[in-house]
This record gives structure tokens, sequence and C-alpha cells, in this order.
């Protein structure tokens, strides 16, 4: 793209400027922001989710389309940004086309074309550098070849690349979710940054293969690290709800019990999506015999589902589980169904709520869920873990962040 004439509205703003591409509702703009980024454009094409970004964050201009739309409309006409000017491009593009079976395996595929526009905005904007965020499969997809790809075009662009599978609790996150991203900075040579574990959590990693690209914490490193955020020290202060009620407005019953729930407290005056769905008769019964930390392993034989009733005791390690006050939670998914983690309440006979869900999340309490109790859940799932996304944004600050003079010189 050659450089725009269109005037640069974000001129004046000493911040650092991002894109959020794929933004679903908005966990990864959240902890960038946290970091220091100010995202001055998001691109969701599911209107509920693009709703709940836009009311958490109303100065951040958001493109409901596909989007090929943010490709031209957008970014050529209404953001006037010169190549070089972005500070990072950020998101999660999904590749659909990369089929383990199949034998040939690029990024032409048609069906991965959100994959290919996502690097054809950073080949129209060039920004200084670039995240992408996916699930841990990524690394395996096509024997390897997607991670392939993906270095072949960044560098092709001129970028510095590296990945890795990050473990959410070694940023503060209650939960076992491991996410692999990629960094990329421009220019040749330069050495990438990770950033290093700042809690003592751990899990075995729920995929396969692979396990070198995690990071490792050594037992006297360890030692010198916090405490891991419990699941406890997310939820405790919420008050009991009764599954099925719609109204997920509350007063806060007591003062902050941990310093991570003074933390996502700060700026909120009351407790929104505090909200969960009922559970059938069959699955109220079987949540009798499962004690804290326990799992389907505790269920009755004849109340366990079919499928369980074939399991081995080593299979399914989290299915049907309660939470224990003091452990992680499961990876929270798009709906916390019994039937594939540890949802269920450690105290109460429920599933957890919309609220502690983002709470796990690490979303903070002022950051409200729109539409409906399963599209909540579905947002909470799908996002990014706040304080990983901002442990990420300080790791590319350090890369590639200004000195009060060149913020001075660039700005002015």
């Amino acid at each position: 793209m050659s450089t725009n004439t269109a005037p640069n509205r974000y001129q004046n703003d000493a911040g650092m400027i991002a894109l959020d591409l794929f933004s679903g509702a908005g966990g990864l703009s959240c902890g960038l922001e946290m970091a220091g980024f100010t995202p001055i454009l998001a691109n969701e094409i599911e209107p509920v989710y693009a709703d709940t970004y836009k009311k958490n964050h109303p100065h951040t201009e958001v493109v409901v389309d596909d989007i090929r739309s943010v490709c031209e409309r957008n970014l050529k006409k209404t953001l006037g940004l010169k190549v070089g000017e972005l500070d990072l491009l950020a998101g999660g593009p999904p590749c659909q086309g990369f089929s383990i079976n199949a034998p040939i395996r690029t990024l032409d595929d048609a069906r991965n074309h959100l994959f290919k526009d996502y690097l054809r905005v950073a080949q129209i904007l060039k920004p200084k550098a670039i995240l992408i965020e996916n699930v841990t499969g990524i690394v395996s997809l096509g024997k390897g070849t997607v991670v392939e790809q993906i270095y072949k075009e960044l560098e092709g662009m001129g970028y510095s690349v590296a990945h890795r599978i990050l473990f959410a609790g070694h940023y503060g996150v209650p939960q076992m979710r491991f996410r692999t991203v990629f960094l990329a900075v421009k220019g040749k040579g330069r050495e990438i940054e990770f950033p290093q574990p700042l809690y003592n959590a751990s899990a075995v990693a729920n995929f396969t293969g692979a396990k070198e690209l995690c990071i490792n914490v050594p037992p006297l490193l360890a030692q010198t690290l916090k405490p891991h955020t419990s699941v406890w020290d997310a939820i405790s202060d919420l008050p009991e709800i009764e599954p099925g009620n719609t109204e997920g407005s509350f007063k806060y019953p007591t003062k902050p019990q941990s310093s991570y729930q003074k933390s996502l407290r700060k700026g909120s005056k009351q407790i929104e999506n505090h909200v969960c769905s009922r559970l059938g008769k069959v699955n109220l019964e079987r949540l009798k015999h499962i004690p804290q930390g326990g799992s389907w392993r505790d269920i009755p034989f004849d109340l366990l589902p079919a499928g369980l009733k074939r399991a081995r005791r080593s299979d399914h390690t989290k299915r049907y589980g309660r939470l224990h006050p003091e452990g992680l939670c499961s990876t929270i998914l798009t709906k916390c169904d019994p039937h594939w983690g540890s949802f269920f309440h450690p105290t109460q006979d429920r599933v957890i709520s919309v609220r502690e869900a983002a709470r796990i999340q690490s979303f903070p309490d002022k950051y409200v869920f729109h539409g409906s109790v399963t599209q909540q859940y579905e947002q909470v799932g799908n996002a990014v873990p706040p304080l990983m996304a901002k442990a990420l944004g300080e790791a590319i600050i350090n890369m590639i962040g200004y000195s009060n003079e060149q913020k001075q010189k660039r700005f002015g």
C-alpha cells in the first residue's frame, strides 16, 4: 500500500496502537489495553459478539463484517494509517482448510481465505509487530505445514518469527489453558521474547506432541514465583444463585476475598452476568456423588452416561468434575457442559455461571457480556484470557517500545 494521504486520527495519541482481527468479545484487546496498547479497530463477523466488544471498548471502531471489508474499506480509507505506523496487528485467524489427511496443505486453500486475509492486512500495513493466537493443534496440523506456511509468509514480508505454546496459569489465570502464540517483529534476525512465567502453576498438557514448545519452570525458579491463582481466589466472593434465573445482576455481598478479586472488581459497581443453565434431573443425581476435585469416576456405574460406562478409568480425566477450590479450572469452553470438563461449582449443585467463567478467564467485572446466556458462555469460552494477553502485550512493548524521547518525536 502506498503512503495514504488520509489524515491519521491517532497521531496525537501517545499510546501504542493496535488492530484486533477476529476479536470476538474482546479478551485480547482487554489485555492489550492493560499492557498499554490502544485498539483503534476491531473486526468481528458475529453481531452479538461485536456488540459486546463495542460496549466494552466504546472508543474502538468495530467492523461487523467479513475480514475482506476490513482490508479494503477501513484500512485504506477510514484509518489513514501509513505503512509501518501501526504498532501491533493481533488476532486469531482460523485454519479451516488444513486437514491432517490432505495430501497438499498450503495457505492457498480457498477455505483459508481468513488466514490469508489476516496476512494481507499485515502486508498492507507492515506493523511493527504481529501476534497470532490459536489452538495448540495448529502446530501438528498438516504435519507442521501450517507452521511452515506462517513462517514463510511472514519472513517473506521481512519479519523475524517465533512460536511457543503458553500456559495461562503462568500469568495468573486460574485455568488449565494452553494456546499456541506466534510473535513476529519487523526486521531480520531479531530476537523474539515471550513472556516468562510469573506464577507457579502447573498442569498436564491436554495435547499430544510439541511439548518442547512449552515454557518449563525449573524447581529453583518455581520457588521465586507467586503461588498459582486458584478457583476460590477467583469466585469465592460471588453470591449463591439459582440455576435458570436470568436476572444476573447482584450487589457484592462481601469485600474482596483475594488480591485477584480486588483487582478484577476495580471500576465495577455490581456483579453482572451471574447466571447459569439448569441441570437435568440425571445430572443433579450424578452431582450428589461427586466431591470437590472428583469426577465421573465417583458416579455410581448405573448413573454414568453410556459412553463413560465403556471408558477406561484413565480416560476423560476431567469429565463431570466438581472444581476443587484450591485447584485450577478446566479450560473454559464455549459451553460449560459437565460432559466435557470440570464445570460443577465447588460448593453449589450447579455449573459455574457466566461471570464465574469470566472470572476464571481473568475478565474484569466491569466487562459485561451481551446476548443470550448461551451466547455469553460462547463469548467467554472463545476469548483470550486478558491476563495472558496483557503479558504478551508487555513482552511486545519490550521488543518494539518507545522511549519517552522517541514518543515525543513520533507524536509531537
